[in-house]
């Protein structure tokens, strides 16, 4: 803000205006020019603080400078092409704001006009020689100057739709990242069903000649064998990238929404952006809990932050679930090495020491370097289902997208809690007061859809991954099981080692259970589950009650 440089007489001339209609008396604006100069603030704004209407004070500008007053009004356009010439930032602290420049003139909102300082930087700035002032006062310039850079009052530049728009792409991009890596861990899961399944055709072939040698059966031992070594190279070819991708570190943490208080940013573009907050807005709150004061293009601005919150959490959940897929994938890898572990076991108790103890425990080692694998990707995915699930919760007890639009709908405890995400207008209404922002609200509605539609493809991966626990669950205890029954319980420590797979295999399962019974229970409150969901094509210019319907079956989605 600049100074007062002018002597009190010119000030009071300045505001001489006020004194002649008696709006103030002459000691009173004199009282407020000092107050003014003591406190360092807009002399304007303490007329306001005063109760002098303000209109007058903008007369009282216009007459003193000669020069036609502006007001904050969204219809006050800049040019992107004179906003590239200027910084806008720098603008709201110098206190002026080209509209047009025609060769060596320009035209420019000021609020101090007369300060020769102004005018030497819009000269050079503008690279202009008459410059044509309209003055206004400075809470209006700053309010002019935002809604250009398209700004709620008070907020930074990565508020606007356009940087909040980079953002989502950012994450839209990161999330095709994780689609990415979810494929190449199916794939890495459908390799290893080769592996595992060429391991056995070679377990099996080799089994067969060690027990009835090289006879007649060999047109059946030969083939085995030689399948699987060609299924298990074709399954450590699919394997083995899915494992390099896996090994990339995932960061599924995200930042805490604050309802349009605070804005999402991203930093350092490129492979790997960081995404963060600003400090929160003051009076944001507020601003926008009087949504019905707001105009349409402020209202448009929340709800592209709203868009930008609701696709930080689909990026956050789609991290989850990419890590419980990396651990479905492990333990596919763990149910195969117990398996051999169970044989090589099982085939050095049966028989005596001899060559084939080389077999016995190489079936041993091979099977706990594949647990051992196994269980390298398992232990991140569950900490990832916990993580989920609690975010899950999380999101369950906020608003929806309804209760910030319309609040006083809904604070009135009286509502249907089936209606909660219906917008609270008629059938027969007039669609056309909703217009571009209409749309804005329906695309953030649709968002929120589709973050309950992400929120269930967590809640099923958990379920998911929690039916590969019980899987492996099985597996083991099948091991122990199968061991103590054919051996019995003569040795003690073979008895102690067969009962703890069978321990370890019932605490998998009910692990599972404690993932997968819950899920089930969610899926079977949810109609995206089953039959088919219609979605509304809005159509502004024509009554709700006509537009048509997009249909999606559940085979669709």
């Amino acid at each position: 803000m600049f100074p007062f440089h002018a002597p009190h007489p010119m000030i009071t001339n300045k505001f001489d205006r006020l004194v002649r209609r008696e709006l103030l008396s002459r000691d009173e604006l004199y009282r407020l020019i000092v107050e003014a100069e003591l406190s360092r603030t807009s002399l304007e704004d303490l007329l306001g603080t005063a109760g002098v209407p303000k209109h007058e004070v903008l007369l009282c500008l216009s007459e003193y400078y000669n020069a036609p007053f502006v007001e904050y009004d969204e219809g006050v356009v800049v040019s992107q092409q004179i906003m590239r010439r200027v910084d806008m930032e720098r603008l709201k602290r110098v206190l002026w704001l080209p509209l047009s420049i025609q060769q060596d003139a320009a035209e420019v909102i000021a609020c101090y006009p007369d300060d020769p300082v102004v005018l030497e930087d819009i000269q050079k700035t503008l690279q202009v020689k008459t410059v044509e002032f309209r003055v206004t006062l400075s809470a209006d310039l700053i309010r002019i100057i935002e809604h250009n850079q398209d700004l709620n009052p008070g907020f930074p530049p990565s508020a606007g739709r356009t940087p909040l728009a980079k953002v989502r792409t950012f994450l839209a991009d990161r999330r095709s990242m994780l689609s990415y890596f979810r494929t190449a861990s199916a794939k890495g899961r459908t390799g290893l069903a080769f592996l595992r399944t060429g391991l056995s055709f070679i377990t099996i072939a080799l089994v067969l000649v060690r027990i009835f040698g090289m006879g007649y059966l060999i047109v059946v031992e030969v083939p085995l064998f030689v399948a699987g070594v060609v299924m298990t190279i074709d399954g450590m070819k699919w394997y083995l990238p899915a494992r390099i991708v896996g090994e990339k570190h995932l960061d599924c943490s995200s930042t805490e929404p604050t309802g349009g208080s605070t804005v999402l940013q991203v930093s350092n573009p490129g492979d790997d952006p960081i995404f963060s907050r600003s400090n929160e807005v003051a009076g944001a709150g507020k601003l926008r809990s009087g949504w019905n004061n707001l105009s349409p293009v402020m209202r448009r601005r929340f709800l592209a932050s709203d868009r930008t919150d609701l696709a930080e959490e689909r990026t956050s959940l789609a991290c989850h679930r990419t890590l419980m897929a990396r651990a479905r994938t492990g333990l596919s890898f763990t149910r195969t090495g117990i398996a051999f572990i169970g044989i090589g076991i099982a085939l050095l108790r049966q028989y005596h020491v001899g060559l084939w103890v080389a077999l016995d425990v190489a079936l041993v080692i091979l099977g706990a370097m594949m647990v051992a694998e196994g269980f390298y990707w398992y232990l991140p995915g569950r900490h990832a289902g916990e993580k989920s699930s609690q975010a899950v919760k999380r999101s369950e007890g906020k608003p929806s997208i309804w209760d910030a639009v319309f609040p006083f709908v809904f604070k009135q405890g009286n509502v249907d809690p089936i209606r909660m995400s219906l917008p609270p207008v008629k059938g027969f209404n007039s669609p056309g007061i909703w217009a571009t922002t209409g749309l804005a609200l329906e695309r953030t509605l649709l968002a929120e859809r589709r973050n309950v539609m992400a929120r269930l493809r967590t809640v099923m991966a958990r379920s998911r991954t929690g039916m590969a626990f019980i899987r492996t669950g099985m597996s083991i205890s099948a091991v122990g099981l199968g061991l103590l029954v054919y051996f019995g319980a003569g040795n003690v420590w073979w008895t102690i080692f067969d009962a703890a797979l069978i321990l370890s295999g019932l605490l998998f399962i009910a692990d599972g259970l404690y993932w997968h019974l819950p899920a089930e229970r969610t899926r079977k409150q949810f109609p995206y589950c089953y039959g088919e969901m219609e979605l509304a094509i809005p159509d502004y210019g024509t009554v709700s009650r006509s537009w048509r319907k997009a249909v999606f079956s559940h085979d669709d989605l």
